[in-house]
């Protein structure tokens, strides 16, 4: 990926005489005089069902929002960002346990294959290209840094899409003991214990994780990672340190009184 689109670049791109240019995962609007150059056009495999989440994460927005379906879009590339006529799109389905690793990685292996099938359809000139309506357009912006952290006082369903959303990069936080705490892994309860008790607060340590109390709902936390340590499991850690019914997580971490 070019670091500047000077003229020393558009010229060896010129001499180059390239039939096609692709990009995937680019990010970057590429100038007129770019996207009039190969004859067969700019094409961009994006990461998402356009003109749904146009943008910079797309496959993260899609999981913590809840979605439960995404998929992989070839686009002719224009001089607005994940704006051009598509000429291919193919939906997976959202599963409960996926993150945006695992849906990355699917849509990598099918993105692969519909790429070369948008090249022969734009080599046989069979492609049938249309319009994205502008009007059901959503956008994926970068996620900042605050996003990362764990939120107790929402749902617990909200928290748990973040979770999944946030893995394998840049993983959600929260604190114990003013201690940041990764939270890799969790899951959603059928069952809650009806237990009255306050958002982040410990409900339980058991054999399967740590049952935290949300605004609404309860939460399994299942893997974690400490502050300079490797990832293990929510048991192994509750093992290592005083964590018990009435801990609280959070930046106010502390126990129970």
């Amino acid at each position: 990926q070019p670091s500047r689109l000077d003229k020393l670049f558009l010229e060896e791109l010129k001499s180059i005489a390239p039939a096609i240019i692709i990009t995937v995962a680019y990010g970057r609007i590429l100038p007129k005089a770019v996207l009039d150059l190969p004859p067969l056009g700019c094409i961009n495999l994006h990461a998402s069902l356009l003109p749904a989440y146009r943008g910079a994460a797309p496959i993260h927005r899609a999981v913590i929002n809840g979605e439960k379906e995404t998929g992989v879009t070839v686009i002719y590339m224009t001089e607005e960002l994940d704006a051009g006529d598509i000429i291919l799109q193919e939906s997976i389905p959202i599963k409960k346990e996926d993150t945006a690793g695992t849906i990355h990685d699917i849509l990598a292996e099918r993105g692969a294959s519909l790429l070369l099938k948008a090249i022969h359809l734009l080599e046989t000139k069979t492609a049938k290209p249309y319009p994205q309506d502008a009007s059901q357009a959503t956008y994926a912006p970068p996620l900042k840094p605050e996003e990362e952290k764990i939120d107790w006082s929402k749902p617990a369903t909200e928290i748990y899409n973040l979770i999944r959303g946030m893995n394998p990069w840049p993983v959600a936080y929260t604190y114990f003991q003013g201690r940041r705490l990764k939270v890799w892994g969790a899951s959603l309860l059928d069952k809650m214990t009806g237990l009255a008790a306050s958002p982040g607060e410990v409900i339980s340590v058991g054999e399967k994780g740590i049952k935290v109390s949300a605004g609404v709902g309860e939460l399994l936390i299942t893997e974690v990672q400490p502050a300079g340590r490797c990832r293990m499991s929510a048991v192994s850690f509750s093992h290592g340190h005083v964590l018990k019914k009435g801990c609280r997580l959070g930046e106010n971490s502390s126990v129970k009184e």
